[in-house]
This record gives structure tokens, sequence and C-alpha cells, in this order.
């Protein structure tokens, strides 16, 4: 039954009337009962602030920003137990998952895990029997509503099944890719979606699991993806209690970070929560959609070459950090360069000041010109460097950039670089961040200087990854300009600047 038919009729029924025998309606209010707070249920989150038992999650993505493999990599953190793998805490243990896929085949689900599995290192004996995969075109189909000339109704023996089978298997994440397959109604028709979402709700909740429902956008030209961004009627949105969006790297954060190649660019991108009503919203979290070879090649007969098969595979990324091992006396070689010399405050001049601090700083002016940017904007914000309006040699008012207060421990980081980054503020002790860090520039110039390369701490980037003792607790640089753990590969983050 459609809208506008349930409409029509309430327009045309008659009035109703209590029949004298039957019972008379009473309607209580019920007290609040004023708990203690201390006996408060904990919410039961299941992955991170992402999913949370007896409810649904939306992901929202337009095609071909790599939500697939972002899927499959959540799967194997969740039956692993590993949260170094994405970030995020697996609560209470490993989880015992199902993924049901209605638009792939069997053989290229299969590949996309074992993909994952081969990149992150987490195989069968980390998983156990904790995963279960179906695909609708090998004949799994999955349909808990339908619509015909009267209207749409819930397939009742369907959702019973489906219900049975996630206790049976106790199950605790179940997700379904792509929504719209998952049933059988018009999917701009509101009432009939938010029927269809609200099923899956009490799914969830019959079977204590959490269930996440993949979606696309509409056509976006362009634009960012939000949860109003999605695809058909709004109720899906509406009714799930957290939506991630996925976003690819756009050309205005690629220059923030440095990035100078497009097809760099186009492999990053960010899960956000743009919901967040049941835990506070979290910052957008950047992904990489890296490549693995999952060796299938027969040899050099194999009529497909000899090398296997390339799969997308989804890991973290940490945006690099424009203070990443900048030193007071970093920024004195900085001013004393623009105290010799003519240099103009905006980045279009031929003389701009950023050409300053790459040649003070051993950066290269064009590729890491948005880390110069966020530098110079932070020094002219602690009025290390100050922006002087004046006339050129052709009498033309012009911005100009000069020395400001001398540099100091202030000065030279963020006003909460010291206490949040520990950034190293001294020229004895030029430590730089526990993050990945370029091999060249800054890193080059600290340790001519005779300052200190290595760390004797963890990085919180890599997160808990298992260590190997060894008799020093020193850092390793890798060929890359990557700092390393001992026994870490860095293969599980994607550093910044490096790329």
């Amino acid at each position: 039954m459609t809208a506008p038919s349930l409409q029509a009729r309430f327009e045309t029924a008659e009035p109703f009337a209590a029949s004298p025998s039957a019972e008379p309606v009473k309607i209580t209010a019920s007290p609040f009962r004023w708990p203690d707070h201390r006996t408060l249920p904990r919410r039961p989150w299941v992955w991170g602030r992402w999913l949370l038992r007896s409810t649904v999650s939306a992901i929202v993505a337009p095609g071909g920003v790599g939500k697939s493999s972002f899927v499959a990599s959540m799967l194997l953190s969740l039956a692993s137990g590993r949260q170094e793998m994405l970030g995020k805490t697996v609560w209470d243990g490993p989880k015992r998952v199902w993924y049901w896929n209605l638009e792939d085949s069997l053989d290229e689900l299969e590949m996309q895990l074992v993909a994952a599995s081969m990149f992150h290192r987490v195989g069968q004996d980390a998983c156990g029997d904790r995963i279960f995969l179906d695909s609708g075109p090998e004949g799994s189909e999955l349909r808990i509503a339908i619509e015909d000339r009267d209207g749409f109704q819930i397939a009742v023996p369907v959702v019973e099944a489906l219900v049975a089978e996630l206790i049976e298997r106790k199950i605790d994440v179940l997700v379904v890719d792509p929504f719209v397959s998952s049933h059988g109604v018009s999917e701009n028709d509101n009432g009939a979606i938010d029927a269809v979402v609200k099923t899956w709700t009490s799914v969830a909740k019959r079977a204590n699991c959490s269930i996440v429902l993949v979606h696309h956008t509409k056509k976006l030209g362009g634009e960012k993806v939000t949860a109003e961004a999605s695809r058909g009627a709004v109720a899906l949105i509406a009714a799930a209690r957290v939506t991630l969006v996925l976003n690819r790297m756009d050309k205005e954060e690629a220059q923030k970070f440095g990035i100078s190649e497009d097809r760099e660019r186009r492999r990053l991108f960010t899960v956000q929560d743009d919901k967040a009503n049941r835990a506070p919203a979290e910052d957008a979290q950047w992904f990489r959609l890296a490549s693995q070879d999952v060796e299938n090649s027969t040899g050099p007969e194999d009529p497909f070459g000899q090398e296997g098969d390339s799969v997308g595979v989804v890991t973290r990324w940490c945006p690099p950090d424009a203070f990443e091992g900048i030193t007071v006396d970093h920024l004195r070689r900085v001013q004393a360069a623009v105290s010799a010399g003519e240099f103009k405050a905006h980045h279009s001049a031929s003389d701009w000041v950023g050409n300053a601090v790459a040649d003070a700083l051993g950066l290269d002016v064009k590729n890491d010109r948005g880390r110069i940017l966020k530098l110079l904007g932070t020094w002219e914000a602690n009025d290390a460097l100050r922006v002087e309006e004046r006339r050129d040699q052709n009498r033309q008012m012009k911005k100009f950039m000069v020395v400001g207060k001398p540099a100091d421990q202030v000065s030279a980081t963020p006003a909460i670089g010291v206490a949040s980054h520990t950034v190293a503020v001294s020229q004895e002790s030029a430590t730089l961040h526990p993050a990945p860090f370029r091999g060249a520039g800054v890193a080059g110039a600290a340790r001519d200087a005779g300052q200190v390369s290595h760390f004797t701490a963890g990085n919180p980037a890599l997160g808990p990854l298992d260590r190997t003792p060894r008799d020093s607790n020193q850092w390793e640089p890798k060929a890359n300009g990557m700092i390393l753990a001992p026994g870490e590969t860095g293969e599980d983050v994607i550093p910044g600047w490096d790329n």
C-alpha cells in the first residue's frame, strides 16, 4: 500500500464510532523512575564508535572511491580483533561477521578478502571461523520487502529466517551491500523505505547484532558526500544511527598536503560519521587505496601474464604534519633568509617568501608548497613573521613578508604544538615527530646539524602492533624516509609527506 492510497482511504473513511459493548480505551503515562546513574547499561559498541549493537549503520559513497575494499578490511579487523588495521577499537574481542553482497560474484568477493588478508597479514589463524560470505549473483538473493500493484509488504518469512540464522550463527555484524538490492520497493518512496529500514532495525534488535547497509549516492557534480547525498528516499539516513560518508581527496586538500600527483590523490579518501547522534562526532579519518598482488598466476604459461591479479586494499593514511621536525633553529634560519632579502607574502608572486623558506629548510617549493603555506601561516599567527604593506620598486602597493619577534619556543611551532605534537623546540633536541617523515629536507638538515634522528617512544600513527624485543628501543629509518619500530614494516600506515 502506497502513501497516496493511504491518504485517499483516510479522506474517504467514515467517522469512527466505538461499539456500545466495546471496552473503554485507557492510556496511562509512566512516571520516570530516576535510576541510579551508576547502574545505567553501557552502549554496546562493536567497532569504534561506528558500529553499535541493535542498530543500523549506513555507509554512503559514490562508485570508485573504495567502499568495497573498505568493507573487506573492516570485516578482517572485526573477525581478527586487530584494531590497528583501520584504527578502530574492536570492543570485547574478535567478532563474528557476515558479508552479504548482492552485486558481486563470489570469486570477486573472495579475492577482495584474500587480498586484504595478504596485505594486512591477517589469515585464517587470526580470524578462525568467524567470517561468513554470500553472493547475490551466486543465488543467495535477499529481499525483505516486495511491491506489487497493491503496494508494498514486508516479506515476513524471509525476515524470520534471517533472524533465526543470525541468532544461530551468533553473528555480531551483518553487512548488506548494496541496500537497494535488499528490497523490491521504490527507493524514492519514503513510506516504503521507512518500513524497510525499520524492519532492518528490528532484525538488528532481535538478533542483538549491528547491521551495516551500504548505499550509493546520487549524482553530486563534484560536491562532497554528506548523509543527505544518499540516493533515493531520506528515510534510510533518518533511521540509521550512524551514517559513514566516504569522500575522495580533492585538489585543494592535495595541495595542502603537498601531493602533486593526481593519481596518488585519487587513492586517498576520508571516512567520517556525518550523523553521530549516539557518540561525539569524530574528525574525518584518512585512508588509502593500495594495491595487492594476490599471486594467483599459474606461471610462465598463464595466458593472463605472470603477475597475479591486482586488488584494491584499504589501509590507514596519516596526513602529514607541517611541523614535523621543525625546531627553533629552523625558524631562525628562515628569519635570517627573510631579513636578507625582499619577499612578497602572496604565493603567486615570483619572489614569494616561500622560496626563502624552501631554501632555508631544504624543501622543494613546488612539491612542498602545501607544507610551506602551513608553516608561513603559523609563523605569521605567532608573530614570528609579519605582513607589511609598502610600495615596491614600481611604486605599487604590495604586501611583503618581514621578520617579527625573534624566534623562541612559542613562535617556532603552533601554540598547541609543544603540548599536543611533541615538536622539538630547541636545537639540542631536534627529535622529529613520532611519525613517518620525508628523508630529505628538514629531517636531513637536522641530521646534518648533528641532532638526534631516532625515537625512544612508540609511534602513535602506527598503533599497537606486535613488537619484536631488541637490545635497543631506537627506531630505524627505512629507505623511503619512514621511521619504524623494530618489527614493523610500515605497510599498515602510508605516510603523508612521502607520497
